[in-house]
């Protein structure tokens, strides 16, 4: 067996966690710059504010409904996930976090048990010791456990928790179920599927393996097999570390400075090395790219990106940073305002998996790698930004978030006060 837990409306049910009067009224979460709608609560979803919706649209309907509007608070976010999978560890020996509110449990071996009562525990245990609300569903493969989670999205008498396995139940699910929200159907496959009238998540059931294999190959095959419930998609409580690593903004306003432009690249960075730390890897490859607004035609356009090659993989902080500023200098053009910049590290090598030259220099690899430990021991006590390179400058990205909550649990400035 398999449960899947969802956290529900994650982003928005963390903003209601230290704003408990927010509980039942209209809540909406916006992108990095304060773009679009990204999470949305039940009560927004009913007022017609749909996920991606541009902020500038919806304005008229949040001013009206007194909607609480709030800027993405990712660190808070982090931490709030962080916390629900050390409870959800607690339920099961081996989880598969899938996403930033979304994981796996597997339940093999696991007898004797009333899954329906333990689906619902869990669930009140994530509400009671979190506060974020859980739709956990558990069913004999991974796809019908996540149909099961929406399941207690949709009915709130199944308390946060449903257990699907019964032949009888999963037809009647599966022929009320629109095919395009099953996990693993993309957007080529539900083209081919509305073509040949297929709806429901039962239609798809009834095609034979021979159609099923010609049009939809392997992964399309294993989705089949899972709705029917056979295993197919494998349990993975080891991440697999990230073959490319992004870290962009877009900025608030247009930058025309260069020095302004190479902070906020540095920034970005810094951000990229930490992450490629994280998973204990090493960079063989690095593009720093900038660009213009393209949604300004009457403003001079611009867009171009860098690639930097390094002779030795590294993980250094040093080292890439001060790469991603010397190639913005190369990139950036006088008489242009960009609003957009990123860093992306490519061609990721494993750091035991790498041979290192007989030609290098060891004495200096290990000065790097004493300084890069230090910069990881003082951000992990004191937090992101608590040490950083002069070419950072202040280490604030120039991101509009004029409704950005504080870090409840990621700052001590942040914590809240009580007196009594």
């Amino acid at each position: 067996m398999y449960a899947l837990a969802d956290c529900n409306n994650f982003f928005a049910s963390c903003e209601r966690v230290f704003r408990p009067e927010l509980n039942g009224k209209p809540v909406i979460v916006l992108s990095n710059n304060d773009g679009c709608a990204v999470a949305r609560s039940n009560e927004a979803k009913a007022l017609g504010i749909k996920m991606g919706d541009p902020y500038f649209k919806i304005r008229d309907i949040v001013e009206r409904n007194g909607v609480a509007v709030f800027s993405g608070n990712f660190p808070l976010y982090g931490d709030m996930s962080r916390r629900v999978q050390e409870v959800l560890r607690s339920f099961a020996p081996s989880v598969e976090q899938y996403s930033i509110d979304e994981a796996f449990l597997d339940l093999s071996g696991m007898d004797n048990i009333d899954f329906d009562a333990y689906a619902k525990r869990i669930s009140a245990t994530c509400l009671k010791w979190t506060a974020i609300p859980v739709s956990v569903g558990i069913a004999p493969t991974k796809t019908l456990a996540k149909i099961a989670s929406k399941l207690c999205k949709q009915y709130p008498k199944l308390q946060g928790g449903c257990y699907l396995h019964r032949p009888k139940d999963i037809e009647k699910v599966l022929r009320k179920f629109p095919v395009g929200d099953v996990w693993g159907i993309g957007r080529r496959s539900l083209k081919k599927m509305e073509q040949m009238g297929v709806r429901s998540a039962w239609d798809y059931v009834q095609l034979s393996e021979t159609t099923v294999r010609k049009l939809f190959f392997q992964p399309g095959f294993h989705t089949w097999k899972e709705l029917q419930g056979i295993p197919c998609i494998e349990f993975e409580d080891l991440v697999e570390p990230k073959q490319s690593i992004c870290v962009s903004r877009s900025f608030a306003h247009e930058i025309e400075a260069m020095p302004e432009l190479c902070e906020q690249v540095a920034n970005f960075a810094e951000s990229a090395v930490q992450k490629l730390r994280r998973q204990h890897s090493l960079a063989l490859e690095m593009v720093v790219f900038a660009s213009t607004n393209r949604f300004k035609e009457s403003a001079p356009q611009t867009s171009a990106g860098i690639c930097v090659p390094f002779i030795d993989a590294t993980a250094d902080h040093r080292t890439l940073v001060l790469a991603a500023v010397d190639t913005c200098r190369k990139l950036w053009r006088p008489g242009f305002g960009y609003k957009r910049a990123g860093v992306i590290i490519t061609k990721i090598v494993q750091e035991a998996d790498f041979v290192r030259s007989l030609w290098e220099d060891d004495g200096a690899v290990q000065r790097e790698s004493r300084l890069s430990q230090s910069i990881d021991s003082i951000t992990k006590a004191f937090g992101p930004g608590a040490i950083r390179f002069g070419a950072q400058g202040d280490g604030i990205v120039k991101a509009a978030r004029d409704h950005q909550s504080p870090h409840y649990t990621t700052r001590w400035e942040d914590l809240p006060k009580v007196r009594v």
